[in-house]
């Protein structure tokens, strides 16, 4: 037992007051003569004994009542737990789950509301003199900072729904360092939350035993949920006038099976495919949804289903951008190639220049999204060094061998970029025998290979090293195994290698059907292919190419929903501009980059999915978790008969004892008048 007030105790040294008194008690006799007292012996005493006993009964009677007394005023109290409440010297700290998962309903209202209710409940446990700092998922500058009672309450009323999501680790961190930055005596902090277990990472918690943290779950009646994932397209080429496959992942994260869900397309805020979906209970599908692209430029779309009470997570946003132009260059050794020619020159898609390897242009690399070495005889320094810096950059780049290819200047420039290299021709007759259809290259190409289709026959061929420090992979091989045409990633921009010149002499690859894919999927790969979408709270870098700005021109990231405009920071490099939002983007949407009036990209933000999954510690696994941890200044708070009023002063103040004493004092006042009165 404890006392509040124990210098009170000092006034037990009363108590010898009533003692006093009956030790010195010197009331006189009254003496009465009797003629013969014989009769009055017996009942003299029996007399005495009885008011000896009577004396001595209101002796304790006296003793206790003041002791009682004594007590009551010192205010003592059992602790429940190792908080103390110290008067006018509490710092108190209330975090508040506002992340997604609070729109959950519990059968008081949503989560959120409860949540708030409750950090009320334990703001009315203080004083008004003590100290209250509340903490959101969004770290609000104006929340860091210890208010007033009245202050923290309309600081509590202006809690809402935010996207961003912290662990518990996060806020008990950020807890801790306001809490130590107080000058109060008592520090305790209060986290209210779902506790949801992607976010509950007690085990990583740094302890700091001169606070006293409460722990207090709510939980929702339902934890049913049902979600858009994920989208890409099956295709990663996607092309005017031509149909488009978009794949999206919907998940089922409830013990319901779920029949017959609408799921809606829209681009350009028009809708392009309505489907409808089936999923087992807590499971996961995909399913396809295909439409026809009949415009160039930015693609702003987004997917939609209908589900409740969860509802950030039931729109999906995405967007991409059909280009008018495909820039390509081939530089000839000797003459230009009929069948590039032919594929390229004639197609409205692309932009198709020849040029002589004696007159090249190295200034202008940077404007081709592609570059065809073919059949050099050489390659020069200066020309290794244009390449270089070109695929550095995020170019791509063909070599077409040449018969009379100069293999050590082909071998340095390789060798520079890090790639295989050519070593020597092998005449062996061959043929391609094997197709990789994982490849971008043949994404979507080939629906199945019969198996006695026509591959391109080979009567020489150059033999290309394999090395284990190169990423390269094999878009065609022949049946002894030597790659035919291979693809590698070369920093930000891709390579590919031919083993054979185009020519008759060497192989008919160029007449075989295989040619005119490989080749013009290669060139759709060459443009910038950026992220569908980007998730809110990952401040990765958006990067685009480079673009020309007038002097008073800015780049803004706007959306097209709202009026939201920022001002993004940008670093420019010799091939692109690197943008960053510092996490401003906090509503899930499409967006322009812009420049002047100019929309340079799209940009689409979803909300992140952690907060989708809800799946939640109950208070008894929350204890396990502290216990293993060793957390023994942590407390869980779980009381559903009680306001958090009435427990967090039972907490801080322990079970208060004085109105027991003071009823306890009042009953021996009355046992003494009772005894005084009725006792003979």
């Amino acid at each position: 037992m404890n006392f509040v007030n124990p210098y009170f105790l000092f006034a037990l040294f009363s108590i010898a007051i009533p003692i006093l008194i009956h030790l010195f008690n010197f009331r006189k006799y009254k003496r009465i003569y009797f003629s013969d007292i014989r009769f009055l012996q017996e009942v003299k005493q029996e007399t005495r004994r009885k008011s000896k006993l009577k004396h001595l009964l209101v002796l304790f009677s006296r003793i206790l009542a003041m002791a009682s007394l004594v007590f009551a005023f010192a205010q003592p109290y059992l602790p429940i737990s190792k908080v103390s409440m110290n008067a006018n010297k509490n710092a108190v700290s209330i975090y508040i789950d506002n992340s997604f998962s609070m729109q959950a309903i519990h059968k008081n209202g949503m989560l959120l509301e409860v949540a708030k209710n409750k950090a009320k409940e334990i703001v009315a446990a203080y004083q008004p003199t003590d100290e209250f700092q509340i903490i959101t998922n969004d770290f609000e500058a104006k929340h860091q900072r210890f208010v007033s009672k009245k202050e923290m309450e309309a600081l509590i009323n202006e809690i809402k729904i935010s996207s961003i999501s912290r662990t518990i680790a996060e806020i008990y961190s950020r807890q801790s360092d306001f809490l130590n930055d107080n000058s109060k005596t008592t520090k305790n902090a209060y986290i209210i939350s779902d506790f949801q277990k992607n976010a509950c990472n007690i085990n990583d918690i740094k302890n700091d035993s001169t606070i006293y943290t409460f722990l207090i779950p709510i939980v929702a009646n339902k934890t049913n949920n049902i979600y858009i994932d994920s989208c890409w397209f099956i295709n990663p080429i996607q092309q005017l006038n031509h149909q488009a496959s978009l794949k999206v992942r919907i998940i089922n994260a409830s013990d319901e099976k779920l029949e017959n869900l609408p799921v809606k397309l829209f681009i350009n805020n028009q809708q392009k495919s309505l489907a409808s979906v089936t999923i087992d209970a807590n499971s996961k599908t995909e399913i396809v949804l295909s439409y026809m692209i009949n415009t160039t430029g930015i693609q702003q779309g987004k997917i939609e289903i209908s589900d409740s009470p969860i509802v950030y997570d039931d729109i999906f946003y995405f967007s991409y951008e059909i280009v008018d132009k495909i820039a390509i260059q081939c530089i000839n050794g000797n003459n230009q190639n009929i069948y590039l020619n032919t594929l390229f020159g004639k197609d409205s898609l692309f932009f198709f220049q020849n040029a002589n390897d004696k007159n090249i242009d190295y200034s202008g690399f940077s404007a081709n999204n592609l570059i065809i070495l073919n059949e050099l005889e050489s390659i020069s320094t200066g020309l290794s060094s244009a390449l270089q810096r070109y695929i550095y950059e995020g170019g791509s780049i063909v070599i077409i061998p040449s018969p009379k290819a100069d293999l050590i200047s082909y071998k340095s420039f390789l060798i520079s970029i890090n790639s295989n290299y050519y070593t020597e021709i092998d005449t062996t007759n061959a043929k391609v025998s094997e197709i990789n259809q994982n490849h971008p290259v043949f994404a979507g190409v080939f629906e199945k290979i019969p198996e006695n289709v026509n591959f391109p026959i080979v009567n020489s061929f150059f033999k290309i090293n394999k090395t284990t420090n190169s990423n390269q992979e094999y878009l065609l091989r022949l049946e002894n195994g030597n790659s035919f045409f291979t693809s590698q990633i070369v920093r930000k921009g891709k390579l590919y290698l031919s083993a054979v010149p185009f020519t008759d002499d060497f192989s008919n690859f160029a007449k075989n059907t295989v040619f005119i894919p490989t080749l013009y999927n290669i060139a759709l790969l060459s443009t910038p292919i950026s992220s569908l979408f980007y998730m809110i709270g990952d401040d990765k870098p958006i990067s685009t190419d480079k673009y020309a700005t007038g002097s008073e021109e800015v780049f803004h990231i706007k959306s097209i929903n709202s009026d939201f405009d920022i001002i993004p920071e940008h670093k420019t490099n010799q091939s692109q501009i690197d943008f960053y939002t510092h996490l401003q983007i906090k509503e899930a949407g499409n967006y322009y980059l812009t420049s002047g009036k100019t929309n340079i990209k799209g940009l689409s933000y979803n909300y992140n999915r952690k907060e989708s999954v809800l799946s939640f510690f109950d208070a008894d696994e929350i204890n396990k978790l502290m216990e293993g941890k060793g957390l023994k200044t942590f407390s869980v708070i779980k009381n559903p008969n009680k306001t958090l009023t009435e427990l967090i002063s039972e907490y801080n103040q322990g079970k208060r004892l004085w109105k027991w004493f003071l009823m306890a004092a009042l009953l021996f006042l009355g046992i003494e008048v009772f005894i005084l009165r009725f006792m003979r």
